[in-house]
């Protein structure tokens, strides 16, 4: 994660002398102005997706462009670089990217988990008929992450924790979200980390879960956010707050209309129906749970995934 952000620092630097994008943006014939946002095609942005549905950019003279990318690790320099004015990523990417210099910082809450054990938006699968019983026996085991020294190892490492495990003892290995359901299947890891809608279908597979690693972390743990650079912001105020007030109507939209989430996932997506039918949604409060955040940058330390304790004052900027 280190050496990644440190080659998209030098590359979102490069890019920055360059770019145009939207560092300025324009207003079209209908008389709004352009805005720009990286995200990613998954469940937890379906607020944004309604929120355009909805008018609520529209209503504060606003043209919401969403395009999507492949994660938060090209979001992030796209951002810093202007080709966007804002994206979505985890919060610890966040905080990684943050403490290695990039300026940007959080304009709202993206996900939070649900705070349910065994009914959230992921987590820790083994096979059925698996000797596993819960994240403790994970032991000496090989578990699969999407990512390495991300959200999704550091939580799991948690929920080890809590067990009564060392999590300094199981071994971590990347694998894409869509290559898991085999991975298990075949016996090619131990466990997997999961989140939807990869989650539904491996319980519609049979498998089982041992644990859920974000609630094991935090009950209200916020596991993304929509940011911004500080530059971008300093430039037009008025237009971002005007971008986080539409983006927290969203998010209270989502929030309340859990059907109308399930039914513009298929608009962006491509899952299928039985799956986004028996999804498990995350919850969308536009607000960060700044306790969760501090608890997951501790673990951030004591895993050594940064070397000193985060700054996330910087990374929530002048908000309060």
């Amino acid at each position: 994660m280190r050496r990644t952000l440190a080659a998209l620092t030098t590359g979102a630097v490069l890019l920055a002398a360059t770019a145009c994008g939207s560092q300025e943006a324009d207003s079209d014939s209908g008389g709004l102005t352009t805005v720009t946002a990286g995200v990613i095609p998954i469940v937890d942005v379906a607020p944004v997706y309604l929120g355009v549905e909805q008018g609520f950019f529209e209503e504060r003279g606003i043209d919401l462009r969403l395009e999507s990318s492949s994660g938060g690790a090209a979001i992030v320099p796209g951002v810093i670089s202007g080709e966007f004015d804002l994206g979505f990523s985890n919060i610890v990417s966040l905080i990684v990217a943050r403490g290695q210099g990039l300026p940007l910082t959080t304009l709202t809450n993206g996900v939070t988990t649900t705070g349910e054990q065994g009914a959230d938006m992921g987590g820790v699968f083994v096979q059925d008929d698996s000797s596993i019983q819960d994240a403790g026996d994970l032991e000496g085991l090989t578990v699969a992450s999407n990512n390495l020294k991300n959200i999704g190892d550091t939580t799991v490492r948690q929920s080890v924790r809590v067990a009564g495990g060392d999590p300094s003892s199981v071994k971590f290995v990347e694998l894409p979200f869509p290559d898991m359901p085999a991975a298990l299947d075949s016996g090619q890891v131990d466990a997997v980390w999961a989140v939807e809608p990869f989650a539904s279908i491996i319980r519609q597979a049979g498998h089982r879960e041992i644990a859920s690693n974000f609630v094991d972390t935090h009950s209200e743990l916020s596991v993304a956010a929509y940011f911004a650079s500080e530059q971008r912001q300093a430039e037009d105020p008025e237009l971002f707050a005007d971008v986080t007030a539409a983006l927290e109507e969203s998010m209270a939209y989502a929030q309340d209309n859990p059907d109308e989430v399930r039914r513009t996932i298929s608009t962006y997506t491509e899952i299928d129906q039985g799956v986004i039918d028996e999804l498990v949604l995350p919850r969308f409060p536009s607000e960060i749970n700044r306790e969760s955040v501090r608890t997951l940058a501790d673990l951030m330390v004591t895993d050594g995934l940064v070397d000193s304790e985060p700054d996330l004052d910087a990374l929530y900027g002048a908000k309060e």
